[in-house]
């Protein structure tokens, strides 16, 4: 296998509201940031991946670009940010940015011309129609509720946004688009950054016409997806975007991409180089939502997750790259949503399922505070969050009557992207340590007993432990280039993989129980002299016929 630097990295996302705050503004900052890194270093990550940093009016906490090529006041100035750069490389460590091209604010100066009238310059930059009997030109639905479409009054035409109506959709089909675009990634990457994580960009090229989207009974609104994700020219664009820019330097890229199947992944993330390194996809994160929507609290069958982790660690195999994660900004906390967090369970588990990812074929990448085992928030009423997604959806969903408000407030607490977003419990100070101000989002209030100066000081700690795996990826080629093979398919308590080399073979052993679970090692694993890389019980060796213990995790090598 090609040796490149991003295959063998671990990455850590930085979500820099929430993250560390240098001023007492109640918002984390570039400057907190800098103060971090050598946290990082000694947690061992390679990478950061910085969430937008952008000039924004946070309609959707930056995701909503004013200015590519400016710093948002609240978390300083240009100069913070090179001096970042700098202070992380010094440190061997990398930063990629995030790229948010499929929309931009409705307050960027292009999207301010673009409305202006119909025959301004700007205008083919953003995708506009005229209404259809009155209404809007289709039926599709906007990933943050209600239409996908908003009208304007000064020109009496609709605009496409797939978000926020605050975040107009880029006409891609417009080749001076993707010249903007191109001149200002060329930009940052001679700044010295180290690649782009591309926000959904499986979704900048839409189907000819903006045909009318399928729609459930239990559906407000036509469902985009099918015309929106994956579309006619994706491919091509990319490619464009490679040669134009990405080809250039020596980066790392990987695409959000909603909606993506294995064969559209072998596309994005060929091993040929033509388009990115790797690509997030979804389906792992889907199988607890509800009936047509995201929104439910029930819990993962287990069988299932391992059916499509297997299938996209096999099927990319020697075609493509995977990218590895359980959390990021847009998801709740995977201890919360997949462990248990329960006090005599959170550590354990958190550990088990950091084994389980880590230990597969691909880049892993760990979300703030995961490698603590932070949990979900205990959001008691709707004016305690403050993600626009879990806002509408509430109000959407309520008041139709498609879900009673006890149940909405259920599935927003469990699902809700602002599980992420709480404050990093740095120590059991005031406010956690993360701001000295009243911070913009409610700390959990568990950080008296979670946070990174406590398991800073103890070697048995989830922080220590995630070090020992990030160690080990270093150290053992196996886990970046060897095959995958499931084993107990069926099995609803346990994930078994083992990987394979020409010379060694690891066997991955994780229990997703609290229940004790018998479990017989394979033969080859029973008749050699078996070496434990890591076990989340501290175990020595492990005996032919084992009783797992609750949540327990080991790697065995032979």
């Amino acid at each position: 296998m090609e040796k490149t630097w991003w295959k063998q990295s671990v990455v850590y996302q930085i979500y820099p509201r929430s993250f560390n705050d240098s001023d007492g503004d109640g918002i984390g900052d570039i400057n907190g940031i800098t103060a971090k890194l050598d946290y990082l270093k000694e947690l061992g990550i390679d990478v950061i991946w910085l969430s937008p940093v952008y000039e924004s009016p946070n309609d959707d906490n930056g995701y909503d670009i004013s200015d590519y090529q400016a710093i948002m006041q609240e978390f300083g100035t240009m100069e913070d940010f090179e001096r970042m750069l700098s202070e992380a490389h010094e440190r061997g460590i990398r930063i990629v940015m995030d790229l948010v091209v499929n929309h931009t604010s409705d307050e960027h100066r292009w999207f301010v011309e673009s409305r202006r009238s119909k025959h301004n310059p700007f205008r083919d930059y953003y995708i506009w129609r005229e209404g259809k009997d009155g209404k809007e030109p289709n039926n599709w639905g906007s990933c943050f509720s209600g239409p996908a479409w908003s009208y304007d009054e000064s020109t009496h035409m609709y605009y496409l946004h797939l978000f926020s109506s605050k975040q107009p959709d880029l006409n891609w089909d417009n080749p001076e688009v993707r010249d903007k675009v191109y001149e200002m990634m060329d930009w940052w990457c001679r700044k010295g950054i180290d690649g782009f994580r591309m926000d959904v960009i499986s979704m900048i090229s839409k189907a000819e016409g903006l045909p009318d989207g399928p729609k459930g009974e239990s559906q407000l609104y036509g469902d985009p997806s099918p015309h929106a994700q994956n579309g006619p020219h994706v491919h091509e664009y990319l490619q464009e975007m490679n040669r134009r820019v990405l080809s250039h330097y020596d980066l790392m890229t990987v695409g959000e991409c909603a909606g993506v199947t294995v064969e559209e992944a072998q596309k994005y993330a060929s091993l040929d180089g033509k388009e990115l390194n790797m690509v997030f996809q979804f389906e792992h994160m889907g199988l607890d939502e509800g009936e047509g929507y995201k929104w439910s609290d029930r819990k993962v069958s287990l069988p299932q997750l391992k059916a499509v982790m297997s299938k996209w660690q096999t099927e990319l195999y020697q075609k493509a790259w995977n990218s590895l994660y359980w959390c990021n900004h847009d998801q709740p906390r995977i201890v919360s949503r997949f462990g248990d967090d329960r006090p005599a369970y959170r550590e354990l588990s958190a550990k088990m399922l950091a084994t389980c990812l880590h230990m597969m074929q691909g880049t892993p990448y760990i979300y703030q505070g995961e490698e603590l085992g932070m949990t979900n928030a205990p959001f008691e009423t709707l004016e305690d969050f403050r993600d626009i997604e879990s806002i509408n959806a509430y109000h959407e969903f309520v008041q139709s009557g498609i879900v009673d408000a006890s149940a909405m407030m259920r599935y927003i607490r469990y699902k809700g992207r602002d599980n992420a977003r709480t404050p990093m419990q740095w120590d059991d100070g005031v406010n956690a340590g993360f701001s000295a101000g009243t911070p913009w989002i409610m700390v959990n209030p568990n950080y008296k007993e979670i946070n990174a100066e406590e398991q800073l000081s103890r070697e048995d700690s989830v922080f220590r432990y995630y070090q020992k795996l990030i160690r080990l990826r270093r150290k053992e080629e196996i886990i970046v280039s060897g095959t995958y093979e499931l084993l107990l398919p069926d099995s609803e308590e346990l994930y078994v993989y083992t990987r394979t080399s020409e010379r060694h073979k690891l066997l991955v052993v994780c229990s997703f129980t609290e229940d004790a679970v018998p479990f017989a090692l394979p033969a080859e694993f029973k008749e050699a002299d078996a070496e434990v890389l890591i076990s989340n019980y501290n175990r020595d060796s492990i005996d032919k016929n084992i009783m797992l213990k609750p949540y327990e995790a080991f790697v065995l090598k032979i």
